[in-house]
């Protein structure tokens, strides 16, 4: 063939780089691949599209549940000090999370990575996170796209996004069609600021000196609570639930009330981390915090009172549920009393 000035690598994309990295994610994804194999076509990675046999899964009116996220500007902060381990688990958390709230059990995974250019080695690590995530999670790997574009992404930026699909029967789904009067509001406990209110953190991290603590807090990936949410929706524990993401505390959990019921919140039972107490301390209202972070609550539970004390045998003591509001009639839909004791 006749060769040519003018190459696709001397652009800037890598062709045969981007082929050994499909090559890597299809040999680590194969241990996820083996345990759903009976739903699952081996070859999936590097074809060009994947496959998922529902049919084998038992579950009586089926409903389809999909979502979608990214992890924000968390990842300037993964290239800022150079960790790249656990931000794929966030990519995952953001997704899975979503569908537990209405009860639905994870099926599958598939990533979009885009960057300026691969760098082996800091690509293996993003994976790797995904992997984990997966794995977390139980549910699988099946594809996904890496795009190299110079021009676009400079230097060592890199973007991520996530798509998941999850199952749960018309009985099980969760939503603000179950919520009674006289239900209680259970905060679970986040693992840290997970991946929302990255901007404000950046604002905040300006002209500041970073300790290797405060590194490890602010890139403490999203706890994942799959295995414990989708306990308690098999038993007909909860009723409905929220995942506390952008918006903060209140908006999300408004969205998982009906609106002719009313949303009572304690916000001094909150037990907040120390990462917010740092991030409160750099002149930030109150007001602010809520709407922008979850202040120390990951996830939210709304479930009968006489529930509590079974919910409480599915989590781990890092974890553990507890009460902060339960839902009325009353005229308006949020009644807020208290502040948080930060």
């Amino acid at each position: 063939m006749q060769t040519t000035k003018n190459t696709y690598k001397k652009s800037g994309v890598n062709i045969k780089l981007a082929d050994r990295f499909v090559n890597y994610i299809a040999n680590i994804s194969k241990k996820n691949v083996q345990k759903k194999k009976k739903y699952l076509n081996e070859d999936n990675i590097g074809a060009f599209g994947s496959t998922f046999d529902i049919s084998k899964i038992k579950i009586k009116d089926p409903l389809i549940v999909s979502s979608t996220d990214g992890v924000g500007t968390k990842l300037d902060l993964a290239n800022k000090f150079n960790k790249f381990d656990t931000i794929g688990i966030d990519l995952v958390a953001m997704c899975v999370n979503d569908l537990i709230v209405q009860g639905a059990k994870p099926l599958f995974f598939l990533d979009y990575i885009a960057v300026g250019k691969i760098k082996f080695n800091k690509m293996k690590k993003i994976i790797n996170g995904i992997v984990k995530g997966c794995d977390i999670s139980d549910c699988s790997l099946v594809g996904g796209e890496t795009a190299e574009m110079p021009g676009i992404y400079d230097k060592d930026k890199f973007d991520l996004a996530g798509f998941s699909v999850g199952i749960v029967s018309k009985k099980k789904l969760l939503g603000k069609h179950r919520v009674k009067e006289k239900d209680v509001i259970l905060a679970i406990p986040s693992s840290g600021i997970h991946s929302n209110g990255y901007s404000l953190v950046r604002s905040v991290l300006k002209n500041k000196v970073i300790t290797n603590k405060l590194k490890k807090d602010l890139l403490k990936p999203t706890k994942i609570y799959t295995k414990e949410v989708l306990s308690l929706t098999k038993k007909n524990l909860i009723n409905s639930a929220a995942h506390i993401t952008g918006g903060g505390l209140i908006d999300n959990i408004s969205r998982s009330i009906p609106k002719n019921l009313c949303l009572n919140l304690d916000l001094a039972k909150i037990k907040t981390k120390r990462i917010f107490k740092w991030i409160k301390s750099n002149n930030i209202s109150d007001k602010e915090m809520l709407k922008t972070f979850n202040c120390g609550v990951g996830f939210c539970l709304i479930a009968k009172k006489q529930n509590i004390k079974e919910i409480k045998k599915f989590f781990s003591k890092e974890y553990m549920p507890y009460e902060i509001g339960y839902i009325s009639k009353n005229k308006t839909n949020i009644r807020v009393i208290n502040s948080i004791k930060w």
